[in-house]
């Protein structure tokens, strides 16, 4: 026993340290990688603005598509065209974006009837959106996004220009309204942030690659260069492939945070945040051992520390267990949870998640494990993937919905 809390303790001991060590990564953030927000480039104006086109594909979106079409509408760039593909939608999705694009002529509406043998819906869907584009820049977004800021597309390009990037992939503030959606989406961020840290992501030299579809800003010739969407077809998470593929190749891959551009609430429900979360972490982490690995992470930096706390805790005052060892365990757990709490309180502010809720994390932590062990049973194929009505066990589509008449 005295052995075996000896190890703990000194594993526990480890944990406080890398918890605290955290700080010292969020400080070389806020240093290295301010947020873009809508002030920048403010004043500033390009004599030959290069033509974009943005690209948003729609798969039963009826709830949300109008006002992420207004707020591309509202950009104050001055030469973009906005193309919204109608993903096979069941429901009124296709009647909105015909009614919206015959409002104004910088938008056009495409229908997809049916998936193209071998490939899945929203790679197929933006497949068809370039074949039309006219931009020198591509913009790929999700139709649950909206542009909080009318200089989205200005500043974006801007950075992109001035930093010479080649990709740029924004990340979106989340609208964040019921109580599991606050508990679940700083734990499960938190989670890729340890594989996809953004300024290892950024750095050529390392080969940490990561980008998020709700905003990836790109030149068509790194788009052409990657192959389009013809390599990740198959892919449900073709946003991470693509950033592989690109900073594999020595493109320019950047990713940013924003202050103020643009929103996304992700999930509507618990049952919504599983299997996103389990499916963005199937599609991320992508092998067993990625997703062992970060289970093993959240089990020892995450819940160890409060499981010792709450057992150790329990024997002192019982007083039982050796005494000196146990209270050095005991210690140990206080140091580890305390540390954790400290670096969450301010992880939570920056994800504009209220303090308070930093206490819930070990429920997120364990919610989480679950999803990545969710993950693991589709690594080959052994479960499936359902997204918008259509199943996925692999690379192949297992069922489709017959989407409805316009």
């Amino acid at each position: 026993m005295t052995t075996l809390l000896t190890v703990l303790a000194v594993l526990l001991a480890l944990a406080a340290v890398i918890w605290a060590s955290r700080h010292l990564e969020i400080n070389r953030a806020d240093r290295r990688l301010p947020p873009l927000h809508s002030g920048l480039y403010a004043g500033e104006r390009m004599a030959t603005p290069p033509r974009v086109s943005v690209l948003v594909a729609a798969k039963d979106e009826e709830a949300v598509i109008e006002a992420c079409v207004r707020s591309w509408l509202a950009q104050d760039y001055p030469d973009f065209e906005l193309i919204v593909i109608n993903d096979r939608s069941t429901d009124r999705t296709a009647t909105i974006i015909d009614r919206l694009a015959a409002e104004d002529p910088r938008m056009r509406a495409l229908h997809v009837t049916e998936l193209r043998p071998g490939w899945f819906g929203k790679n197929n869907a933006m497949r068809e959106g370039v074949e039309r584009a006219g931009g020198e820049w591509l913009c790929f977004s999700d139709a649950d996004c909206v542009q909080t800021s009318p200089r989205t597309l200005t500043v974006a390009l801007r950075h992109a220009l001035e930093t010479r990037t080649e990709f740029l992939s924004i990340l979106p503030l989340l609208d964040m309204h019921g109580l599991w959606e606050q508990i679940i989406q700083p734990a499960c961020g938190g989670i890729m942030m340890l594989w996809f840290n953004p300024m290892k992501v950024n750095d050529p030299a390392r080969p940490n690659a990561y980008a998020n579809g709700a905003f990836m800003l790109m030149t068509r010739s790194a788009y052409e260069a990657l192959g389009g969407h013809e390599p990740v077809k198959t892919e449900v998470n073709e946003d991470m492939h693509m950033a592989r593929r690109a900073k594999a190749m020595g493109l320019r891959l950047r990713v940013v945070t924003n202050a103020d551009l643009y929103r996304v609430r992700m999930y509507n429900s618990f049952a919504q945040a599983w299997r996103g979360w389990s499916r963005i972490f199937y599609g991320c982490f992508g092998t067993r051992r990625r997703l062992m690995v970060s289970l093993l992470v959240i089990l020892y930096m995450s819940l160890l520390p409060w499981v010792t706390l709450l057992a150790a805790g329990v024997a002192w005052l019982a007083g039982s267990g050796p005494r000196p060892i146990l209270g050095w365990t005991l210690l140990a757990a206080v140091l580890a949870c305390a540390a954790q709490l400290s670096v969450l309180v301010r992880f939570y502010r920056i994800s504009r998640v209220p303090a308070w809720l930093a206490p819930t994390y070990p429920i997120a932590a364990v919610l989480a494990a679950g999803m990545l062990l969710s993950a693991l049973r589709r690594v080959g194929g052994r479960g499936t993937t359902n997204w918008r009505g259509t199943v996925y066990r692999g690379d192949r589509v297992e069922s489709a919905p017959t989407p409805s008449g316009r």
